[in-house]
């Protein structure tokens, strides 16, 4: 039995280039107490925990002729020790250099011939535990039939035996006939997607700046919430193919902290951690701005796109929105800029001018399981346009999580850098800490290091003034 992708799904296969790649990554580090699980065990603990989740022993199919979006179907070759991979870092084995891997292995295009995703394991860390660095394809990724690989592998609790896989057979691929056959079905259902699908293999494109159109009074109005159009900066530029990536850990405690010791203000705004959060971002991307000879005015801006969750009504529930905000990384003093941040997200969420989850969906054309994979689908589509950053955060688990009998002790989220710009940050908070995975092109950001010192700089100097 085949799926048809989504539109916006094969929009992303479409839009995919080498200097743009569609797929999020993490890292998960686990404790140095713990050996890494033997290759035999891992394998076996991934083929289980995929038989729950079918995609990722599927592959995109074209139609031929390109007369229907391309079909999921099983890869009757499927070779789970392709997709898991194991690799060792060199003595000393420091965070710089698994750093160093993650931005080589998450350059890299994943293999259309094969399901879309990868998961490495990183032996030699030089705290003598291991890591664990994902790829999956956001077509992959799309909150209904499948997660992120991360989620499928990891338990809440230590397993000391993975219960042993039960037979898989996989069922037989369509042939090209029965392909053009089942499009044609759909054609005489609905006569006028053939002839628009026909005229180009990447129509659906269009489907996507349709939607687009339907949603840009809500996007003018998350806009005019802003000061000023976006601008060219050492945020933007002809991006290349190959990354920089850079971990940064901080203490989630420090975050809470300086939201205790704010005051509110005339406005009568408490920060969320969140805000703090922005504000750190703010702060960091203000001395790297300097630290490159850049002309800092109080009037200097960086527009970011913020994911976020937003409580609606009770019968609603959480709802996803999207902020587009300036951060005023030309304001000299901390608090203030901590302020102005909690004003304008204020602005967006509680007045309504945030982008809610159904106007995400008809621009960007998804139902995304994480906000970090939201962030990316929605950064891909309209980033040139709309803001020069894409800032995504993750409230995470505040307990333990577990591969095997090993525990995790840190996880960095690994963006996507869209085209034309310069970097992506993605933020976890996991258990206590606040991780930071900056994602960079090489070429424009070579100072990458000098950011990420930065983060750590930001964060103290807030602490000094709450």
């Amino acid at each position: 039995m085949t799926t048809r992708l989504t539109p916006l799904d094969a929009s992303f296969l479409y839009l995919e280039r080498p200097n743009a790649v569609m797929h999020v990554g993490a890292v998960l580090v686990f404790d140095g107490d713990q050996t890494a699980p033997g290759q035999e065990e891992l394998l076996a603990r991934v083929s289980r925990r995929i038989a729950q989740v079918p995609r990722y022993r599927q592959r995109v199919r074209s139609v031929p002729g390109g007369v229907a979006n391309p079909v999921w179907v099983t890869d009757e070759a499927f070779d789970v020790t392709y997709h898991v991979r194991r690799s060792a870092l060199p003595r000393p084995g420091t965070r710089q250099q698994l750093d160093e891997f993650v931005a080589r292995v998450l350059a890299r295009p994943l293999d259309r011939a094969r399901p879309l995703w990868e998961l490495y394991l990183v032996e030699g860390l030089q705290s003598g535990g291991f890591a664990l660095v994902t790829k999956t394809h956001q077509a992959l990724v799309d909150g209904v039939e499948a997660v992120d690989i991360a989620e499928v592998v990891l338990d809440d609790e230590p397993v000391e035996h993975e219960p042993r896989e039960a037979p898989w057979a996989p069922g037989r691929e369509p042939s090209d006939v029965a392909l053009v056959v089942g499009a044609l079905v759909g054609a005489v259902r609905r006569p006028g997607r053939l002839v628009e699908v026909a005229r180009n293999g990447a129509s659906e494109l269009r489907s996507a700046g349709e939607r687009v159109t339907a949603g840009v009074s809500q996007v003018v109005s998350a806009l005019a919430s802003t000061s000023r159009s976006t601008t060219r900066s050492p945020l933007n530029g002809p991006t290349g193919s190959a990354r920089r990536f850079v971990s940064v850990d901080t203490d989630l405690e420090d975050y809470r902290a300086v939201r205790r010791g704010v005051d509110r203000g005339d406005v009568g705004l408490e920060p969320s951690v969140n805000d703090v959060i922005l504000a750190v971002i703010t702060g960091a991307l203000r001395t790297w701005l300097e630290s490159r000879g850049e002309h800092v005015t109080r009037s200097t801006s960086v527009r970011v796109l913020v994911p976020v969750s937003v409580h609606a009504s009770h019968d609603d529930g959480d709802r996803l929105s999207a902020c587009i905000i300036d951060l005023p990384v030309g304001e000299p003093t901390p608090l203030v800029r901590l302020h102005q941040i909690a004003y304008a997200m204020w602005r967006q969420v509680d007045r309504g001018r945030a982008l809610g989850a159904a106007t995400l969906a008809g621009l960007a054309g998804f139902a995304s399981p994480t906000l970090h994979s939201l962030g990316s689908r929605l950064g891909a589509v309209a980033s040139r346009s709309l803001f020069n950053l894409v800032v995504t955060n993750v409230p995470g688990p505040q307990t333990p999580r577990f591969l095997g009998r090993a525990t995790m002790t840190d996880t960095y989220p690994v963006m996507p850098v869209a085209e034309g710009q310069a970097l992506a940050i993605g933020v976890t908070s996991y258990d206590g800490r606040v991780h930071y995975g900056i994602n960079a092109d090489r070429d424009l950001v070579p100072d990458l290091d000098v950011l990420a010192a930065a983060i750590t700089e930001s964060l103290d100097e807030l602490l000094d003034h709450a």
